[in-house]
């Protein structure tokens, strides 16, 4: 008897994601994004976000089977991300996956949307050791995480943000630098240009009597805008790739510090990053650096499964299916502000599988 294949879908933000595992093995996926029409305005709007999702929903779970070789036939469970994220665009993707799931006659799991940046990383380097420390960096979250199952037990929260996440502050410096929308890829691309040594920004809460473990980038935000000011005050031209280099560079050794500091700390072995700005080549060089020597295993995803996709939810639902945790009812609803405590946002799959 073959292993159940798990259709994910995820449409928490401006991606529509849609992707297809069977034990632990990604089958395909496919997504679409409404970057393009946010990027005039600088950011994500919220209604154009869930309009595009209508038009994308059955088109990207079309194409995700055609990438698997496989019909609607061969899905036996749906996973979808029912939080946290923005409501409208939450709503479509829930509403696609209860259809599926109702005319299929297969169960619905509902997932946490941050779970889902953990468990894709199962989907190139295999099972997550137990323990493991997560360092999740991402537009809206940064978290530093201690996961055991990632499918039974609760998920241990040692620091979060306290304000900006790291891809937050890329995107809001990017805008003063004058750089493209999305900010995390464009300074990536002006740093390469530039000296990282060039400004000397400050590193948040990084000092003896901080919390280890917190993260703050408003204040770095707040620095590199003033850095702008003034040149721009003074007349002079601004050095974009060096500010872009400067401010990578911080943000690179902040998260990695305490993430590094972290599995020393707690007796980890290995580091999991993961989240959008995992793809930041500056924060992946340096995790590498300091994890070799450290003598920390290093796991990142490819940079094609960092950003949100559908093949993370379809791997949470393939970790839950395979743990035997309960299904969700089919009147399941978002939840878009939902802490990352469990990676099922309904409580009877935490019973079920504890």
């Amino acid at each position: 008897m073959r292993s159940p294949v798990v259709l994910g879908i995820e449409s928490s933000c401006d991606e529509t994601g849609a992707g297809l595992v069977r034990d632990g093995e990604l089958l395909g996926h496919a997504v679409a994004s409404s970057m393009d029409e946010h990027a005039r305005f600088g950011g994500v709007v919220p209604e154009i976000a869930a309009r595009a999702h209508v038009h994308a929903a059955a088109p990207v779970v079309r194409a995700a089977l055609a990438d698997a070789g496989l019909s609607m036939g061969d899905i036996d469970a749906v996973a979808v991300t029912t939080g946290p994220g923005l409501s409208g665009a939450l709503q479509v993707g829930v509403a696609a996956a209860k259809g599926f799931a109702y005319a299929l006659g297969v169960p619905l799991y509902g997932v946490h949307h941050l779970a889902g940046h953990v468990a894709v990383d199962t989907l190139e380097h295999g099972p997550l050791p137990d323990p493991c420390m997560v360092l999740i960096v991402s537009g809206g979250h940064t978290s530093l995480l201690l996961v055991r199952d990632l499918a039974r037990d609760p998920i241990v929260h040692l620091g979060d943000t306290l304000d900006d996440a790291a891809g937050e502050c890329f995107d809001k410096v990017a805008r003063v630098f004058g750089l493209p929308y999305p900010g995390g890829p464009a300074v990536d691309r002006a740093a390469r240009e530039g000296d990282p040594r060039a400004v000397p920004f400050p590193r948040p809460l990084t000092g003896p009597r901080d919390d280890r473990y917190a993260f703050s980038f408003s204040g770095l935000k707040t620095a590199a805008a003033r850095w702008a000011e003034q040149h721009r005050a003074a007349g002079r031209p601004l050095p974009v790739a060096d500010g872009a280099a400067s401010l990578q560079e911080a943000v690179a050794d902040v998260l990695t510090r305490k993430a590094v500091a972290a599995c020393v700390e707690h007796g980890v072995g290995t580091l999991v990053v993961v989240g959008g700005v995992a793809a930041n080549s500056r924060v992946r060089e340096l995790a590498r650096s300091r994890c070799a020597a450290a003598g920390i295993e290093l796991r990142v995803p490819p940079m094609r499964l960092c950003t949100d996709n559908g093949a993370m939810v379809a791997a949470v639902g393939d970790l839950l299916v395979r743990a035997g945790a309960e299904p969700a009812p089919l009147d399941v609803s978002i939840d878009p502000s939902a802490p990352l405590e469990y990676a099922a946002l309904h409580p009877r799959a935490r019973v079920r599988a504890a």
